[in-house]
């Protein structure tokens, strides 16, 4: 099912964020609707700061594998949109040639900074993103292509009003969907948004630190798009460094058996029976 298709029939959609093919495939197998193409998770997984140090090039490529590796849509987090206008222009040709389901451009300037982290969160203004949202839908050449318009209006401090009238500019200049980004605790200011959002856009969130609200909740408020973004990787984080603690600590692996993934999962996951049942059909000369 395309992404337009999960937007256009009843109930919430859930996406949860990776960083590679693996942790696609494993969302998908949980039952998630979609990837998220994690630009936090894939600087982090080449041990970098979610500060635009990756290019396009790289993070797209991430992405295009796990676009290749799931049969769900990618959404692929394009931060900024790497640049101006004309780089928002490339990036949407470059990620819909790639079967890309959707491209995230938020309204920061570039190099933007990962939005949980104190300090510098500025703000391009309405205008000129604007400006990159009619280019991002000027450069895309079929119809499947969905850009969403992120506003960072409450992670830069400041008012529910200007996030409002910053997301109807930016339904108003074309984007497909809205997504309207907070980091309190408290769902709160997400709800009251939803409450008071008139334009008819469907809006995405991110509760990575609101948690407490369920998808069901969000989706009941007026959310579509729920954005589960870097969940895999702290998993990842926490388990890794126990097992290899405990590794170190016991002198042998016995101990973390029973916790870790054997091995015929990974082949499993891998697709190695299918390329075994391959050998077999096709490679000729083969008779183990």
């Amino acid at each position: 099912m395309t992404l337009r298709e999960l937007f256009n029939r009843p109930g919430v959609i859930r996406i949860a964020g990776a960083h590679n093919p693996l942790g696609a495939r494993l969302a998908e197998r949980a039952g998630f609707d979609g990837i998220w193409s994690s630009g936090l998770e894939i600087s982090a997984s080449q041990g970098l700061p979610d500060t635009d140090l990756l290019t396009m090039s790289e993070l797209l490529q991430v992405a295009s594998s796990m676009a290749a590796a799931v049969g769900v849509p990618v959404v692929a987090d394009c931060d900024a949109g790497y640049g101006n206008a004309l780089n928002v222009m490339h990036t949407v040709r470059r990620y819909e040639r790639a079967g890309i389901a959707a491209v995230s451009i938020e309204d920061k300037m570039f190099p933007k900074v990962n939005s949980f982290v104190a300090g510098r969160q500025q703000l391009v203004s309405t205008e000129e993103f604007c400006g990159k949202i009619e280019a991002a839908k000027a450069a895309q050449r079929g119809t499947d292509l969905m850009v969403i318009a992120r506003t960072e209006t409450l992670i830069a401090g400041r008012s529910m009003d200007e996030a409002l009238a910053r997301c109807a500019a930016y339904a108003e200049a074309g984007a497909d969907a809205v997504l309207i980004h907070a980091k309190g605790e408290s769902p709160g200011p997400v709800l009251e948004f939803l409450g008071r959002w008139k334009a008819g856009l469907p809006v995405v969130v991110v509760p990575t630190t609101y948690h407490t609200a369920t998808a069901e909740e969000l989706g009941a408020a007026g959310a579509k798009l729920v954005v589960y973004a870097n969940h895999g990787l702290r998993a990842g984080i926490t388990a890794m460094a126990e097992t290899f603690e405990t590794i170190l600590k016991e002198g042998r692996s016995t101990g973390v058996e029973e916790r870790i993934a054997p091995l015929r999962t990974v082949f499993d996951l891998q697709g190695m029976d299918e390329l075994k049942a391959d050998e077999h059909r096709y490679v000729r000369g083969v008779t183990a």
